[in-house]
């Protein structure tokens, strides 16, 4: 009952303010189509700031009647009630084809990323082609897909792995490994990655559960490229 009450508020509170906005857009001769996409895609804690700081620059110059105001508030209404249904779609559809906000849990990527780093996963980044060698990726646990990790591409289908003492060796060379501060002494292999799988490992080598334990990561359970870490705003980075 609890949940109920508190989704009624939040849906009567988004109405009051689709409503505040939309009356003051048309009020100040603003394009109050492009602000409610903003309100509705952006969502309240970037539209309204915004609004807030612009509409400031903006006199009022139309006056709004009393049956004009029922009218936009029936209208507003109906915006509320198109974007519970639209909105949740909209949001699938870019998270499950396009971008994903993830968060990192673990120090398994130490120091490249850290525990309760954010991150934005590209899911485009490999319709096109295949995870590159030193891509940091977002995968499902082979052991329980219900679970996504974040892991450095070591090497692809075909390649030979092979760790002495903590150095990685791939197909005979060893790797140049710059991102590496917490190294390990363990040995590994040699194995062949097997066609349509890839090699995984995490870069704190010392504390990392990654392919050296559980195995190679079919090609299909690689999700996208981690193309940004946002958060926190001070360690924000490109990958």
């Amino acid at each position: 009952m609890e949940i109920i009450l508190i989704y009624v508020v939040v849906v009567l509170f988004h109405f009051a303010v689709t409503r505040w906005m939309l009356l003051d857009a048309i009020r100040r001769g603003r394009g109050w189509i492009r602000w409610q996409l903003l309100l509705h895609i952006a969502t309240l804690l970037i539209a309204v700031p915004v609004w807030l700081v612009r509409r400031r620059r903006w006199p009022i110059v139309v006056d709004i009647d009393r049956l004009r105001r029922r009218r936009l508030t029936v209208l507003a209404a109906a915006i509320v009630a198109a974007s519970l249904v639209i909105t949740p779609l909209v949001r699938w559809h870019v998270a499950t084809y396009f971008y994903q906000a993830a968060r990192v849990e673990g120090m398994a990527m130490a120091p490249t990323l850290v525990d309760q780093d954010r991150l934005i996963v590209d899911k485009r980044a490999y319709r096109a082609g295949d995870p590159a060698i030193g891509d940091i990726v977002m995968l499902l646990y082979p052991r329980d897909p219900s679970k996504a990790f974040v892991m450095r591409v070591i090497a692809g289908g075909g390649d030979e792995v092979r760790i002495v003492g903590g150095a990685v060796f791939r197909n005979g060379r060893r790797m140049n490994e710059p991102y590496l501060t917490y190294r390990s002494q363990d040995d590994w292999g040699p194995e062949v990655v097997p066609e349509g799988a890839y090699f995984v490992m995490g870069d704190r080598r010392d504390n990392s559960s990654d392919s050296r334990v559980w195995g190679f990561v079919p090609r299909e359970y690689i999700l996208g490229r981690v193309s940004a870490r946002w958060w926190p705003i001070s360690s924000r980075r490109r990958f």
